[in-house]
């Protein structure tokens, strides 16, 4: 999966963990809350994009 990301990915991810911890050390609820909504965006992201391919007819591709 690591390799599917490339380092522009591995940055991102990082980076939103690093952000996802700043706001935690101020206040474990919003954290929690800010990482529930983007768990749920990413969710919908995967559906949307896996829904697109299988219209396409390359539905196992994911």
């Amino acid at each position: 999966m690591i390799k599917k990301l490339g380092a522009v990915g591995i940055v991102g991810i990082v980076v939103v963990l690093a952000g996802l911890a700043l706001v935690a050390w101020e206040s474990q609820i919003i954290a929690a809350g800010l990482a529930l909504m983007l768990l749920g965006f990413v969710l919908t992201v995967k559906a949307l994009v896996s829904n697109l391919l299988s219209s396409f007819g390359m539905g196992g591709m994911m």
